[in-house]
């Protein structure tokens, strides 16, 4: 039975949870926290309605129910939560959903030998893929539907349930999972009448609103002379920034750096799985060599862990792509730049283009998995532009 201090607790509980997240920076990070808040609002008012008690609330026969009354699919918010709570004593086992583990139908498991015999991807792939092909067959299993009778309506109400909630990049995402199963069903066991892949649209998008944004030599001169390394934090920020402005590195290769991948001998940096799945080898510039030095010899913690970049404080814990956003924004914001950790990357782009390396160079410098991506930094080229034409420098 569910008593009013279970109710506090759980209130007491989101409330932390949510004070001790990242700020969000971007546009996309506000959405998906105000979509993290929504969730929990929603899990408080059905534990409330439902009368569960505190042991009972981080179990997935609670959120089976939740999603079942609800109509909310996404797991992530209140497995976060609970994790939270776990990592604190305050609970005995955090949620886990073992549908996107445990074997599905065998349709399903022959998509994904499927996939794995004919195609590329990174390690996470598949396991996204099974994710949101098991909450699918949940979907159809629920309401009934076998997969020979699937029509677009069917597919339209999932996707209300189950990616709508999303940000417009992640239902993209989800979207070209759900329609390579179906490319399958149709393509390769003539199990529908139809092709029902290309009927099946996402979020439409008329334009790109954020074109590649890249910081100009004095904007990249004040960000520098704005960097104070005169804290643990600041001194650990100031070797990520050097990473991405050097090495174009993305924030989530820069947190999975280790010290093993660092050779101060060689002066070389091993990337060991970048987005193309290929292993790669960079030369470190000293400026950037020294900065991850100074971090690695006056300021990170001795601990069991072998990443790179720590938390400052204890419990130490390797840090998280999110993390190396904000520490590096937040520098931005400091130099009285408007700009995110991407802009280094963008600007390391540049560089490479300025010097004249060729498209192909700079897609496998940059890790793009095609080219399409590295045309993009084609059209930020506006100072050679300006020296022909305009006989401008910027």
């Amino acid at each position: 039975m569910m008593a009013d201090e279970d109710i506090r607790n759980l209130m007491q509980a989101i409330l932390d949870y949510l004070v001790g997240l990242t700020p969000a920076i971007t546009r996309k990070e506000t959405r998906q926290r105000e979509h993290r808040v929504h969730v929990l609002i929603e899990f408080l008012f059905f534990v409330i309605r439902k009368n569960i008690c505190w042991r009972d609330m981080f179990t997935l026969e609670t959120f089976t129910v939740f999603r079942r009354h609800t109509g909310i699919m996404s797991a992530g918010p209140i497995i976060s939560l609970s994790q939270y709570l776990y990592e604190k004593g305050r609970i005995e086992q955090p949620l886990t959903m073992p549908n996107y583990q445990v074997p599905l139908p065998d349709i399903y498991e022959q998509y994904f030998i499927y996939l794995e015999q004919t195609k590329t991807f990174r390690k996470n792939y598949l396991f996204t893929s099974r994710r949101v092909l098991a909450s699918f067959h949940s979907y159809l299993e629920h309401h009934g539907v076998n997969l020979p009778n699937l029509k677009i309506e069917h597919l339209d109400a999932f996707m209300v349930e189950f990616i709508k909630p999303f940000a417009v990049s992640t239902r993209t995402g989800y979207l070209s999972h759900l329609r390579g199963f179906l490319k399958y069903l149709y393509n390769n066991r003539r199990m529908l009448d139809k092709d029902l892949a290309p009927m099946l649209a996402g979020p439409r998008v008329l334009t790109r609103s954020n074109p590649p944004r890249f910081l100009r030599p004095g904007e990249i001169q004040s960000l520098f002379n704005t960097l104070k390394p005169d804290t643990p934090s600041r001194i650990r920020t100031y070797a990520m920034i050097h990473l991405a402005f050097s090495l174009g590195l993305r924030p989530i290769e820069t947190s999975q750096i280790t010290l093993d991948d660092v050779s101060f001998k060689k002066g070389q940096l091993t990337l060991p799985q970048r987005k193309t799945n290929k292993p790669v080898i960079l030369p470190i510039p000293e400026n950037t060599l020294k900065a991850i030095a100074a971090y690695v010899l006056n300021i990170r913690p001795k601990t069991v862990h072998r990443n790179l970049f720590l938390t400052c404080y204890a419990p130490y814990r390797p840090i998280k792509s999110h993390h190396v956003s904000f520490y590096i924004s937040e520098a931005m914001k400091e130099a009285g730049l408007s700009s995110s950790s991407y802009a280094l990357r963008h600007s390391y782009a540049r560089s490479l283009l300025l010097a004249g390396r060729s498209i192909y160079e700079i897609k496998e410098m940059m890790g793009h998995e095609n080219i399409e991506s590295t045309q993009r930094y084609l059209y930020i080229d506006t100072e050679l532009m300006r020296k022909v034409i305009l006989n401008e420098t910027i």
